[in-house]
């Protein structure tokens, strides 16, 4: 009876240590990062180290990391879908730029408020532009799009009820449909689509129909399974990306990167 008094109160001890121990734990100092390595200018492989990311996002993170005491790593976590499964896994601390739906809300903890807004367009060739105002318009025609991507949850629900979407994995295989005539339209975001087409020297084969089919808000995305993921360091996330957004530092920092981007694919042989 004596002995098992004794092995319930070490148990009972340890319990009452855990919270104990959970403090002594030393804070992250270090966060890593990924995101769509196709969305120039928010974000793209560096060229001089294609394992990391740059872009106007992943700038920004490291300066709001600077602030916290924090160094961050933005890395090539591999095709967009792939980006987004290392972070929901946790081997990925943080998503640099995810817009935010029902589905990823529940699997990940979002940082508010968005730091950036990002149109998403419909795409077209250039001699097979048709009467765009609305969603609507796009039913009965044949779409592309991008695995795993989202373009807001309205539309999200609109295109999975009403629209003919068909995803591949790359930025580049989607466009190429498009201008194979394998598709009638393509949604994918104005300024990356921009970028490539640019790059591509595409310009006198497409053109972007207006309006928008959204503006939804790039946010920050913390992975529920991360170890860094704390309510405090949360708090101290949300608390710096509210001072930068309503500044103009997340603008002007698109403004370099396009410039950047567009000089960059200059120079490329």
């Amino acid at each position: 009876m004596i002995r098992y008094r004794a092995c319930e109160c070490s148990s009972l001890i340890a319990v009452l240590m855990l919270p104990l121990l959970a403090l002594a734990q030393p804070p992250c100092t270090r966060l890593t990062a990924t995101g769509n390595p196709e969305y120039p200018p928010y974000l793209w492989r560096d060229p001089q180290d294609p394992q990391h990311l740059i872009g106007a996002n992943a700038e920004l993170l490291k300066r709001v990391g600077k602030v916290l005491g924090l160094q961050v790593e933005v890395l090539y976590g591999g095709p967009w879908s792939r980006a987004q499964e290392e972070v929901r896994s946790g081997r990925i601390d943080l998503m640099a730029g995810y817009f935010q739906t029902q589905q990823r809300q529940a699997q990940m903890d979002f940082i508010q408020p968005a730091f950036l807004h990002v149109n998403s367009v419909v795409w077209v060739r250039q001699h097979d532009a048709f009467a765009y105002r609305e969603w609507a318009d796009l039913k009965g025609r044949r779409g592309g799009t991008l695995v795993s991507n989202s373009h807001g949850q309205q539309f999200d629900d609109y295109a999975k009820a009403n629209l003919q979407l068909e995803a591949v994995p790359g930025a580049r295989q989607a466009f190429e449909k498009l201008l194979l005539k394998r598709n009638d339209y393509l949604i994918y975001e104005q300024y990356p689509g921009m970028a490539l087409v640019r790059t591509q020297g595409w310009q006198a084969q497409l053109q972007v129909l207006e309006p928008a089919v959204a503006s939804e808000g790039l946010y920050l995305a913390m992975s529920r399974e991360s170890p860094c993921n704390t309510p405090e360091l949360r708090e101290q996330l949300a608390r710096k990306m509210k001072e930068l957004a309503a500044g103009p530092m997340p603008e002007r920092l698109v403004e370099q990167h396009l410039e950047r981007w567009r000089q960059q694919a200059e120079a490329a042989p």
